[in-house]
């Protein structure tokens, strides 16, 4: 059991550049990441998983081949395994992210926005 205390508005104070996730804690074989997000990322799967994102702050479009998701503050979407999808952010967006341990940011796209899980 960890007895650590996580504060997730204190992680995202240290949290600065977009498009690079970090582990926030595990569970399980989860991760659950704190990201920003701003601009237009790639367009990309996750073929075995789903993946959830939890926004905390901003405005949040996930772009599906077939429509557009809009979150806010504090709504949540699960992209299904397999679904290409491509997340945007006009301006700063602090979100979490809750995927299997190993999960690659850009699935199977790859490119110049992989970026290694961070530690925090």
């Amino acid at each position: 059991m960890n007895d650590d205390v996580r504060n997730i508005a204190e992680v995202f104070g240290r949290v600065t550049e977009p498009w690079q996730p970090h582990r926030l804690v595990s569970v399980n074989d989860y991760d659950v990441k704190v990201v920003r997000i701003r601009g237009q990322f790639v367009w990309h799967t996750h073929p075995d998983t789903d993946e959830l994102f939890l926004v905390r702050s901003g405005r949040l479009t996930i772009e599906l081949r077939d429509r557009d998701v809009v979150l806010g503050p504090d709504d949540v979407f699960v992209v299904p395994a397999g679904v290409e999808h491509r997340p945007r952010a006009e301006e700063d967006v602090k979100a979490l992210l809750f995927e299997p341990k190993g999960t690659i940011n850009t699935g199977d796209a790859g490119g110049d926005l992989t970026s290694e899980l961070r530690e925090i």
